[in-house]
């Protein structure tokens, strides 16, 4: 289960399929260093996205 404090470079290993969910809400930076080190929280407020819906979509079947 991908939580908050998942890093995005955790959620991009654990899920095949996040890439293309994270950049359906604008966080299109995938690749770079810093990134993969923000947790999910951070990204999500950075990028001004509701965090619980991201993490409903990212835990989806």
């Amino acid at each position: 289960m991908i939580t908050k404090d998942n890093t995005i470079g955790e959620i991009l290993e654990m899920k095949k399929d996040a890439p293309e969910i994270l950049m359906q809400y604008e966080m299109g930076c995938l690749g770079c260093p810093s990134a993969t080190m923000e947790t999910l929280e951070q990204a999500c407020f950075i990028h001004g996205v509701d965090l619980e819906e991201v993490l409903a979509k990212l835990n989806e079947k």
